[in-house]
């Protein structure tokens, strides 16, 4: 479950008034999430580097909420996302119409793909973001959600990786191309000085964040790149864009374009991204369409930011969660969750309209859950279930708890299986000899590396040696 961190302030700001922590945390429980802790940039600096003072010293005390969002949850990912879904399931606002538009002025900016990506990366998909005003906190978290996409639904930018780029410094039609690392030269972002895509490699195989990307493109013959219509490179996809085309807190039209091994997710990025952003656009909820020519000469329109209609039973909705609502206030539930409903003619259906930032309603039962929530989990009767017996414990379970009661009062300590541990801490440190020897599962790409065995060999024969 992802977890993003706002700055409280500027939160209640955007809600437009201010919440106790804990008349915040029952909002959140309310809609579904969870406020996992209250804390501030220099805390959470201390608590992930181990109080170096160097990193902390020009840390903020500002307050920061971080705030637990289910993984299928794409639109929370960032503070616009969170507001506007809390202030339509406040009926404060109505949820907004999202339109994708072509150019007021001009014709559609193109972009065209080359047959060589199918080699590395075949799909690219782009939108322009027009007239939009940033400042420091807009551009963060512009530059937030896009982290928190390539770590989420992207796959650590192994399905997706998203390019930005600062669309007035850039001349189109735009090309995305394959070629040979040793024929790609640019400037990438924050440097001033050229280097060729193998240079890159050896640059980036030390850095703290790209290092972990370079494996997606490094044994591969081509590297995909993105050019405009004099050559400039715009990016060099999964890894980093051109510095040239950087965007800036005086940018005011942005080209956002997702290069993939999957379509189906790169969609779901752009219009997650522009859904969110383009509130700041001065025609609000608005986006410039790209049109991507294929390899095979077919021309298609993105973003899509698709609605689409689903009709659901009243009698399941009411059956599956075990309530017993009518046909007005299960609409509007749903239109709290920013799922806008209304009932059918024939009164026992609810026609629910799903916008291009819901991309996690995918089926009936996620509108259901969506009315279980709006409606409130502790609201819901408690009954038992209709079946001819009634669970009880296991007599095996039962009996365990009765001696692990016991043999803790005895002075032993008991020991989770299944733990993740390093490799002295079940070896070394517990005096039972050399980590071969001990049946254990490694773990070949801890995060932690000083976490790196799962040991399960916590059975009666070898209880003495573990408690010792």
């Amino acid at each position: 479950m992802p977890t993003i961190g706002v700055k409280r302030d500027l939160l209640f700001k955007s809600l437009g008034r201010t919440y106790t922590d804990e008349e915040f945390q029952k909002l959140c429980f309310e809609f579904g999430l969870e406020l996992d802790e209250v804390t501030t940039e220099k805390q959470m600096i201390t608590k992930e580097q181990g109080g170096d003072s160097q990193l902390t010293a020009g840390a903020s005390e500002e307050v920061i909420y971080r705030i637990d969002i289910p993984a299928n949850r794409y639109d929370l990912l960032c503070i616009e996302g969170l507001v506007l879904g809390l202030l339509v399931f406040q009926k404060k606002i109505s949820f907004p119409i999202y339109k994708a538009v072509n150019p007021s002025e001009g014709d559609l900016q193109k972009l065209i793909v080359k047959p060589d990506t199918a080699k590395i990366r075949p799909f690219v998909v782009a939108a322009i973001l027009r007239n939009i005003k940033f400042n420091q906190d807009i551009y963060d978290s512009f530059i937030d959600l896009q982290d928190k996409l390539h770590q989420n639904i992207c796959r650590k930018r192994s399905l997706v990786a998203i390019g930005t780029h600062d669309y007035d410094t850039v001349k189109g039609p735009f090309i995305y191309d394959a070629k040979p690392p040793k024929n790609i030269k640019f400037a990438p972002l924050n440097q001033s000085k050229e280097y060729t895509a193998e240079e890159l490699m050896t640059l980036y195989s030390t850095h703290a964040q790209l290092k972990q990307y370079l494996h997606i493109i490094k044994d591969s013959s081509v590297y995909p790149v993105i050019t405009d219509s004099n050559g400039v490179i715009l990016s060099l996809p999964p890894i980093i864009n051109s510095d040239h085309s950087k965007i800036t807190l005086n940018t005011r039209n942005v080209l956002v374009e997702c290069t993939a091994t999957d379509l189906t997710k790169a969609k779901i990025v752009l219009d997650t991204l522009v859904c969110m952003f383009s509130q700041y656009c001065s025609n609000k909820y608005t986006v410039e369409c790209v049109e991507v020519i294929n390899t095979d000469g077919t021309l298609v329109l993105y973003p899509e930011l698709k609605y689409r209609s689903e009709v659901v039973s009243l009698k399941k909705i009411n059956r599956k969660i075990g309530i017993s609502e009518t046909p007005e206030s299960v609409a509007n539930l749903l239109t709290r969750m920013c799922l806008k409903s209304e009932i059918t003619i024939n009164g026992d259906d609810i026609k629910v309209a799903v916008p291009p930032s819901r991309h996690d309603v995918i089926h009936a039962c996620d509108i259901y859950e969506d009315v279980a929530i709006a409606y409130g989990y502790n609201n819901i009767r408690r009954t038992l279930p209709k079946t001819n017996t009634i669970g009880q414990q296991f007599g095996i379970n039962k009996l365990s708890d009765l001696l692990r009661h016991s043999i803790a009062e005895a002075g032993f300590t008991e020991a989770l299986t299944f733990t993740l541990c390093s490799r002295d801490d079940i070896t070394k440190k517990l005096n039972i000899g050399s980590i071969e020897d001990q049946p254990v599962v490694h773990i070949s790409n801890p995060k932690n590396p000083g976490i790196s065995s799962l040991s399960h060999d916590f059975t009666p024969r070898n209880l003495k040696n573990y408690c010792c």
